[in-house]
This record gives C-alpha cells, sequence and structure tokens, in this order.
C-alpha cells in the first residue's frame, strides 16, 4: 500500500509529489530486483520496483549481442521459486532467459515503475527514513516523485554503465567505433577488418561471431587471462570447479582445473594468451576477474581466423598503432571493455558501498548494511550469487514485518475485546 501526498518546493515553483512506501523500494527491475521481490512477495512484505528503462531486464533486452547464451549451466542461472522450463536446453539462449524473466515478474505479480530514473537516495536521520528522488520521462511529460520509505535495495547490479576507455588518437580514427552494448550481429562488419578491444568473455564471443560472418577481427589481449573449456569430461567447468571446492583447496582446486584445461585445449600461450600467475577460482575470488569460457573462439584463434595483438598506443585515420610497434589498417573498432556499478552516481551514502560502486564488505558479507539499506547482485558470483543475497535480504526483512505485523495485530485485538467489555 502506498500513502501519497504533496510537498511544495518553493524554490524550484513546483509541486513533487511524495510517496510513501509501506515496505521497501527496490532500485532496478533487472535479475537481481525480480528475485528479491519474488522472495518479498513470498514473504508477504509488500515492495515498490523502479526502473529507469520501459521494460524489465534491460541490460538483456537492450544492451546483449543476438548470438548470446547463459555462459553456465541453467540451474545455476534461475531465479528462486521458479525454475527455468523443463524444455530449455543446457544453455539458453538470450531470447529464452528474457522469456523466463518475463514469465516470472508475472507470476509474482511484479509490476516495476518503468522510466523511473533514480537521481538520488540518501537517509533522513530525522525521520528514519530513505528518500529516493526520481525523474520520470515520457516523450511528452517528465514529473518528478519522491519516494520515502524504511528500506532501500539497491539491485542495479555491476553492469549498469559502460566503460569506454580514452585512447590517444580514437577522435581522428574516421571509422565506426562501437561499444559491446550496442553490438548486435557481425552481419553488419562482413568484410571488414575489425579490432576488438578486450579478451573477456564478450571480447571472445564477439570476435567468434565476427569470424563466422566472414569479417576480419584482431583481439587487443593487454593482459593476462584465464581460458578455461565450458565443458570437462561432459561436466560444466562451473560444476566441475563447484564441486572441487567442496573436498580440496582452492589452490589445488585450481591446479587440476588447469590441469584438465591443458588436457582439453592444449598450451594457449605460445597463441598470445598468457595465464595469470594466480588460478582461475583464487583470481576470481581476489578481484572478480571472470575466466573466459572458451565456445569455439580458440579454435578460430589456432587457425588464424582471429588474430591477437598486443595492447593500443595509438589511433590515426584508419589505422591503429600497437604497444610492439606494429600497425594494422582497420575499419571499425568494437569495444569489449566492460561495465561498471553506477551506484556512487546517486547513492548519498559511504559506509557501506565503496568508491567503485561495490559493497566494502566481502561476499557473503555484502548484502545489508546499516539502517535499512540492501545490496543484492553485487557478489561477482553471477545469477546464483543474486539469488542468495535476494533470499538473504527478503528473510531478513520478512521477519522484522511479520514480527511487527503481528504486534499490530495483537494490539488491535486487545482494543476490540476492552471495546466489548464496555458493554
Amino acid at each position: 500500500m502506498e500513502y501519497m501526498f504533496r510537498l511544495v518546493d518553493y524554490k524550484d515553483s513546483f509541486a513533487r509529489r511524495c510517496i510513501m512506501v509501506n515496505g521497501p523500494v527496490i532500485i532496478g527491475a533487472g535479475p537481481s530486483g525480480l528475485a528479491t521481490a519474488a522472495c518479498l512477495r513470498d514473504q508477504g512484505v509488500p515492495f515498490v520496483v523502479l526502473e529507469r528503462a520501459e521494460c524489465i531486464a534491460s541490460l538483456w533486452q537492450k544492451r546483449t549481442y543476438d548470438r548470446l547464451k547463459l555462459h553456465l549451466p541453467k540451474a545455476f542461472c534461475q531465479l528462486p521459486k521458479l525454475p527455468f522450463p523443463e524444455d530449455f536446453p543446457e544453455y539458453p539462449t538470450k531470447k529464452q532467459f528474457i522469456d523466463y524473466l518475463e514469465s516470472y515478474a508475472k507470476h509474482f505479480e511484479i509490476n516495476p515503475k518503468f522510466n523511473s530514473c533514480v537521481q538520488s537516495a540518501r537517509y533522513d536521520e530525522t525521520s528514519g527514513f530513505w528518500r529516493v528522488k526520481t525523474v520520470t520521462s515520457t516523450e511528452s511529460t517528465r514529473s518528478e516523485v519522491e519516494y520515502i520509505c524504511r528500506w532501500l535495495i539497491v539491485a542495479t547490479g555491476e553492469n549498469a554503465e559502460c566503460v569506454v576507455p580514452e585512447f590517444d588518437g580514437l577522435s581522428d580514427f574516421g571509422g565506426k567505433v562501437v561499444h559491446a552494448c550496442e553490438y548486435k550481429s557481425g552481419e553488419s562488419f562482413r568484410g571488414k577488418k575489425v579490432l576488438v578491444v578486450g579478451c573477456g568473455n564478450s571480447g571472445m564471443e564477439l570476435s567468434l561471431d565476427l569470424c563466422n560472418h566472414n569479417a576480419l577481427p584482431s583481439m587487443v589481449v593487454r593482459s593476462s587471462v584465464h581460458v578455461l573449456p565450458r565443458e570437462m569430461f561432459g561436466k560444466s567447468t562451473f560444476e566441475l570447479a563447484v564441486l572441487l571446492l567442496k573436498w580440496l583447496p582452492i589452490w589445488l582446486a585450481d591446479k587440476l582445473l588447469l590441469l584438465f584445461s591443458w588436457l582439453i585445449l592444449g598450451s594457449i600461450e605460445k597463441y598470445g594468451l598468457n595465464r595469470p600467475s594466480v588460478g582461475p577460482m583464487e583470481l576470481k575470488n581476489m578481484e572478480g576477474k571472470t575466466p573466459v569460457l572458451d565456445i569455439g573462439a580458440l579454435d578460430k584463434i589456432k587457425s588464424g581466423g582471429i588474430k591477437v595483438v598486443p595492447g593500443i598506443k595509438r589511433f590515426s585515420s584508419g589505422q591503429v598503432e600497437l604497444v610492439n610497434g606494429e600497425r594494422l589498417d582497420i575499419d571499425s573498432v568494437v569495444l569489449a571493455t566492460g561495465y561498471r556499478s553506477n551506484v556512487p552516481s546517486w547513492l548519498q551514502e559511504g559506509d557501506f558501498f565503496s568508491k567503485n560502486g561495490f559493497p566494502k564488505q566481502p561476499f557473503p558479507h555484502g548484502w545489508k548494511g546499516n539502517a535499512g539499506l540492501y545490496a543484492v547482485g553485487f557478489t561477482r558470483r553471477g545469477l546464483s550469487g543474486a539469488s542468495s543475497d535476494a533470499m538473504r535480504i527478503a528473510q531478513d526483512i520478512g521477519k522484522v514485518w511479520k514480527g511487527e505485523t503481528k504486534q499490530i495485530k495483537k494490539r488491535t485485538t486487545a482494543c476490540h475485546r476492552r471495546c466489548i467489555s464496555q458493554f
């Protein structure tokens, strides 16, 4: 239930609508926000979901390439309380995952307030409530709404904004430059010489897609990278890693994964892909850097379909100069340079979140802050990590909610009995 009233901001000379939310406000309607909302629904706690786009899961719907599939088996990617349909493949496609999220929102009656861009959120110590200011824009109107709530759940995730590095001379390049979030298919690059900047899962897969569309990709590899097969001995590599970590210390699990990888893929160093000195799972824990799960790009690298090149020194008209002095003629550039959290741009708080937009406490302690502040989807452990956060948050709020609701019912019953006794 929402309670609405109006406040007049005389400084700006317009009326601002304020809404008192009887329950938490969830910022973000991606998988993390949907999972939290579903778990709260299961606990009987009302909520409001704010989403800046006009749809749920806007990253998946608007900023992903056509050939994308989940990199992990569906058992590790389904959200709480509702599994994937049984007829879905082991690695669902982008469309299948979006369909699943749409049905998930419908099943749990999650109706986000779309086109609601959060400008700021701060805790008001005087009132003991969070104040969340938003701007809602359509083609013809623009309105400001402030939501006042006891609990604030940050579900904007790790990938809210594109990372676009600055390169010397890029403005003089003259060719097409796009970020991976704008890339849909290699069809429009057919026959073109394309420089892919970045060698993570996106960079590898975009290079593969370009190669499959008869483009000529060169992939920039500036630093060391772990490349593992997506599956080992009939099991997903992720599933095998989870199994190993149940019985072995992380350093030994890493050594076994790298041994198995070498047996399946062979040596990758001779192709310009140098492995880090730290193992893949330990590196993931320390820095959040995900190993590349190969789905065919490595074969293209070995055959020469994808050229591996070192870091960039500068761009010029139709060319790029590399740090080793080599010059390449290129037609287009695709920046597979990743994403980052945008939390510091709007959350006015410094105790729970760090400057990089992630909780200061590492997993599994980074889901709860002070004064009713929560975070979901910042574990660097994918959808399974987000689901874990969502369940913890809902149980934590649900416990308080049910306790207070029970007390209210007791007071109401006692008052009713006293009233009856007077007659």
